[in-house]
């Protein structure tokens, strides 16, 4: 099966010299759920925006289906963009709008600038976000306001927001880092089981080791920039997950629900 995402010999160095990705190289096949994991600065979050182009790449190759993102012209970033919907750790909502409305800036993308710019949603496009709303089991908070909403709610209005693109590719930067444990749980059934149903590839960044394990079909270890460990959820060590956070406190904490109030 051809390649969804290819990824060669990717780097950054930013400009006060810290070099967040050396040379990382993976392919992505259509439908793979992918965790990322690693400690904080490992350049999850790096690799993420290089992929949509939220940051240029200083180095290496980016292919999502005929598009070279590390060299891409505006248009094909607009493109690229198009096609990956982003979900966010801090929800990047529009906190004063409806629920419904911050769904449908998903569509954005497809809209010319006047119809963008003055909301003029067609018929389709509501229908189409209000049955989302509903997949997620937010039917009753459509027409709330987004800041009246609990965090593990708002994460899912950005899961809402993502899948409103149709995308073929999730990447979901930290969805539940700021969430307690059964938001967590509530969010990674949602993401991981709609990207199954439809045939959604996803990336997601995660600290917690256990959910990589129970949600992810593979998973990918990153150490101060550097790929160290790429396979399937069963082949992840214990001596793997040492060497992943280096460092950092007890990998047995990071495998551990976070303790984040929602």
């Amino acid at each position: 099966m051809a390649s969804l995402l290819e990824i060669n010999e990717l780097s950054k160095v930013y400009a006060d010299g810290t070099a967040a990705l050396k040379n990382v190289s993976f392919s992505v096949a259509p439908g793979e759920f992918i965790a990322i994991i690693g400690p904080s600065g490992a350049g999850k979050s790096t690799l993420l925006r290089c992929i949509n182009r939220l940051v240029k790449p200083s180095g290496g190759a980016i292919r999502f289906r005929d598009i070279d993102a590390a060299a891409a012209s505006r248009r094909q970033v607009r493109l690229l963009r198009r096609q990956t919907g982003m979900i966010f750790q801090g929800y990047n909502l529009i906190q004063r709008v409806t629920v419904l409305r911050n769904v449908l800036h998903g569509r954005l993308g497809y809209m010319n600038a006047v119809s963008g710019s003055l909301g003029l949603f067609s018929r389709k496009d509501v229908a189409d976000a209000k049955a989302i709303l509903h997949r997620l089991g937010l039917t009753e908070q459509m027409f709330k306001r987004a800041d009246e909403l609990s965090g593990g709610q708002q994460q899912r209005v950005g899961i809402a927001r993502a899948l409103s693109q149709k995308p073929q590719l999730i990447l979901a930067d930290e969805p539940i880092a700021s969430l307690d444990p059964v938001a967590s749980r509530t969010i990674m059934e949602h993401l991981s089981g709609i990207c199954r149903e439809d045939g959604i590839t996803c990336i997601v960044n995660l600290h917690q080791v256990a959910m990589a394990r129970d949600y992810a079909t593979r998973i990918i270890g990153i150490h101060k920039g550097e790929v160290v460990f790429d396979g399937r959820p069963g082949e992840l060590s214990e001596e793997t997950i040492h060497r992943i956070y280096g460092a950092a406190p007890d990998w047995r904490e990071q495998g551990g629900e976070s303790l984040a109030r929602a």
